[in-house]
């Protein structure tokens, strides 16, 4: 049995950037890794275009769908070929996704306009309004860290166009393979980048373990929607930034019994940034726990482990 969570509520228009740095850093980072995002200037309906686009896609036939399977990180995975715990022996996760990268760097895949009319362009405009708002969310995590608004700029985590968008489409129970497997929607996992802005359609599923992810016994809690707000989590990126002041914390998506759509935006850091110890989160008696990482590599290494061979 699993209770529902009272996350932080974070205002993206807050006049006050200070108190709302704060907030990040003492309510929702500190002490969950998930806050709910509003007034963050993605207007609803732009929301409800990409839900519907991505509805239109995952419902072309798996042939259809084929056509653009992932390449460069980019297109479309077919039902079970993740496993984002890869400590299970299951077969990987009862999800189909879609992944688009940055806009400028002509690596996406896209749909026949023929075929999904207004779908990239819906897809592009979103890529662009969420990106806004993850940069501006992401200057006032450096504030919250007692750093320059600009920090991760300086450091080349924004130094070039960032951000991947990853439509995500659970089947309903009826509509998966019924077997004794305990499979799950996306199974246990922490997010490798800096931070995690997510829309869902409101069709329950999501749940966070606590803040230490070792803690025996693992206990879960729902983590419902609030219409119109992101569900923002700390990534593994940041985690390691901070030297686990804000924790990368576990989640997962529990099978749903009626089919379930969600949007996540990753923000990863550019692929050569150093992500090393920040000097006001280490000292003597807490030195660094991890050593200096390039970005690249890391993500690499993850998205290796978690590919279905």
């Amino acid at each position: 049995m699993s209770n529902a969570l009272q996350l932080p509520i974070i205002d993206l228009a807050s006049p006050d950037r200070f108190s709302t740095a704060n907030s990040i850093r003492k309510q929702a980072c500190i002490d969950h890794g998930f806050f709910y995002l509003v007034n963050h200037g993605v207007d609803e309906e732009l929301v409800k275009k990409v839900f519907e686009q991505s509805s239109n896609f995952f419902s072309f036939p798996i042939e259809e769908k084929m056509k653009l399977a992932i390449k460069n990180h980019r297109g479309y995975t077919a039902l079970y070929a993740e496993k984002l715990d890869t400590t299970l022996t299951t077969k990987g996760d009862s999800k189909e996704t879609f992944y688009l990268g940055p806009l400028a760097d002509g690596l996406n895949q896209w749909p026949l306009e023929e075929d999904l009319p207004s779908w990239r362009s819906a897809m592009e405009t979103y890529h662009q309004k969420v990106l806004s708002a993850g940069t501006k969310l992401l200057s006032l995590i450096a504030l919250s860290l007692k750093l320059d608004e600009d920090f991760f700029w300086k450091v080349g985590a924004l130094n070039e166009q960032v951000g991947v968008i990853r439509l995500l489409h659970y089947p309903g129970s009826g509509d998966s393979d019924s077997s004794s497997e305990e499979i799950y929607g996306a199974s246990a996992h922490s997010d490798y980048g800096m931070i995690t802005l997510l829309m869902t359609d409101g069709v329950p599923g999501l749940q966070q373990i606590c803040r230490e992810k070792s803690k025996q016994p693992q206990v879960w809690e729902d983590v419902p929607s609030i219409s119109g707000a992101f569900i923002v989590n700390i990534g593994d990126m940041m985690e390691r930034w901070t030297n686990c002041l804000f924790r990368s914390t576990l989640h997962r998506v529990l099978p749903p019994r009626q089919e379930r759509y969600s949007v996540a935006f990753f923000m990863d850091p550019g692929k050569d940034c150093i992500v090393e110890c920040l000097e006001s989160c280490c000292s003597e008696a807490c030195p660094p726990r991890f050593p200096p990482i390039k970005a690249s590599d890391y993500l690499e290494e993850r998205f290796r482990l978690t590919s279905v061979k």
